[in-house]
């Protein structure tokens, strides 16, 4: 398993966070929101899930992941 921290911006309420959970664990990632810092704490399986897939996920929901 892989763990990284990705900032995400354009997140402010409890939706933001139940959106872009459920949208990583879809895809088979586990994603923890931090509203205060801006930042998403994602762990993923490397020969399942891909960075690329990751960001797309997030980005789909109308996020800008840095």
């Amino acid at each position: 398993m892989k763990s990284v921290k990705l900032k995400v911006q354009g997140m402010s309420c409890q939706h933001c966070v139940n959106s872009i959970e459920g949208a990583l664990k879809e895809i088979g990632a586990i994603g923890k929101v931090d509203l205060n810092s801006e930042s998403v704490d994602v762990t993923f399986e490397e020969s399942q899930v891909s960075m690329e897939q990751i960001k797309e996920a997030i980005e789909e929901l109308g996020y800008v992941v840095l």
